[in-house]
């Protein structure tokens, strides 16, 4: 089947990674073989000492890398992306993205870059006797509290990136293991986030009676392969401004870049 069929039959499949300097969009036909892709330069800017994209930015890039594909299938087969087999999104792992009671994000942004958690980073790498980095999500929550930031007693939820898009683009809180890996420590039993480091957490932020628990303002863990929503109709108007993009898609569990990256330099062979 050539890839014209295969896009206009609804069996093309779309990758969108959110890189630091460029976000990608690639489909792929049914071996799993490129047939079209787009993409979107962009750049973090340094706010208030922190290094972050704009919600604003987030969104035009994903709508200017979705449109660069779009116009991709235009030359090269002449028809339109009206509906996908499946789609996935990858982004830049940790980092930090709180939101609040109306949904909007209560700090900007705070990317992998940044590196003003030190001090969170070593009393949790204490506390859990685990090597927390000082880019992951709960080294940035930890410093808020620490730095006693206002935004972090109306922290509703907390998530990646890649979560954050999934999220607007299906309605689902969730977060595939290997992204969630780098917010708090996974238990390789359970497959989900470490119980006993969240309730040691609980425990040394208890004083502090902030307004929420650790567990409710986390994203469902999921793995590889399981059920993750599928496009809404706001979605996929989100997605494809143009239109023409069809509500209905799977989504794949919303994940970092590790396993994007190890993929492209063939590390998994």
């Amino acid at each position: 089947m050539n890839a014209q069929t295969i896009i206009e039959s609804g069996r093309a499949v779309l990758g969108i990674e959110f890189g630091s300097t460029r976000i990608k969009a690639v489909l792929i036909d049914e071996e799993n073989k490129p047939i079209a892709q787009g993409s979107h330069t962009w750049e973090n800017q340094l706010v208030d000492g922190l290094w972050t994209y704009s919600i604003q930015a987030i969104w035009e890039g994903l709508q200017d890398c979705y449109a660069s594909l779009r116009q991709n299938v235009k030359e090269q087969y002449g028809i339109e992306i009206t509906r996908l087999a499946a789609i996935g999104i990858s982004a830049m792992m940790h980092g930090y993205m709180p939101f609040g009671e109306d949904d909007k994000i209560l700090v900007p942004f705070r990317t992998w870059r940044n590196t003003n958690t030190g001090q969170a980073a070593e009393e949790l790498s204490k506390l859990f006797n685990f090597n927390i980095p000082l880019r992951w999500s709960i080294s940035h929550l930890y410093q808020a509290i620490l730095n006693g930031e206002s935004h972090v007693n109306s922290i509703k939820y907390l998530t990646t990136l890649a979560g954050y898009i999934h999220w607007q683009l299906t309605g689902k809180k969730v977060l595939g293991i290997g992204d969630a890996s780098g917010m708090i420590p996974i238990d390789p039993e359970t497959k989900q986030f470490d119980a006993s480091m969240i309730e040691k957490f609980e425990k040394l932020i208890a004083p502090k009676h902030l307004s929420w628990h650790l567990t409710d303002i986390l994203p469902k863990v999921l793995l590889a392969g399981e059920d993750a929503g599928t496009l809404t109709e706001e979605g996929a108007k989100l997605l494809d401004v143009s239109g023409h993009l069809q509500a209905g898609t799977p989504l794949c569990p919303p994940e970092g870049d590790a396993g994007t990256g190890m993929a492209a330099t063939n590390a998994v062979k």
